[in-house]
């Protein structure tokens, strides 16, 4: 929860909002439940080439194995979005900078990194497996878990070793 009671509103961004992101969302929501925090997760697109679509087949693919379900349909980054969340977490510094060019002078959100969040690569990009094999898609799924769970801990302010 957020300091004024509220839940915390997290956006997970990516260049569709279908394969990064949409993973990232389905991340973000279980590992912010494990750690007892109330959240609303979204997800969302700098591009609008995917709007209305499911996630990328391989996305649900490596969710599936892993338990999860993405069920949502890709969207844009609204201005609205800047107002609405708390967070903004890019998938990559091309996400970032995007975001940071479409913030409204007066926006509410912090916008940054997912992996701000890894302990292992602090402020990197999770690659983008579009163009690539199954292989990519695993290891997204990796960096992507790896980033949530450190993101929900740091939201509780409690420690956790490096996974």
């Amino acid at each position: 929860m957020t300091d004024t009671g509220k839940p915390l509103r997290v956006l997970a961004l990516c260049l569709g909002n279908i394969c990064r992101s949409p993973v990232a969302e389905a991340l973000l929501r279980r590992e912010l439940e494990a750690a007892g925090v109330a959240a609303v997760v979204s997800s969302a697109g700098t591009g609008d080439w995917h709007v209305g679509r499911p996630a990328d087949p391989r996305s649900r693919e490596v969710a599936a194995r892993h338990g999860l379900s993405l069920d949502g349909r890709a969207r844009q980054l609204s201005a609205a979005d800047f107002y609405e969340q708390d967070v903004i977490l890019a998938m990559d510094t091309s996400n970032l900078a995007d975001a940071r060019r479409l913030s409204p002078p007066n926006a509410e959100a912090r916008v940054q990194l997912m992996r701000d969040f890894d302990p292992l690569a602090p402020g990197a990009d999770v690659p983008d497996p579009y163009y690539g094999g199954q292989d990519g898609f695993e290891e997204m799924y990796r960096l992507l878990e790896r980033s949530a769970r450190h993101f929900a801990v740091s939201v509780t302010g409690q420690s956790v070793g490096n996974s």
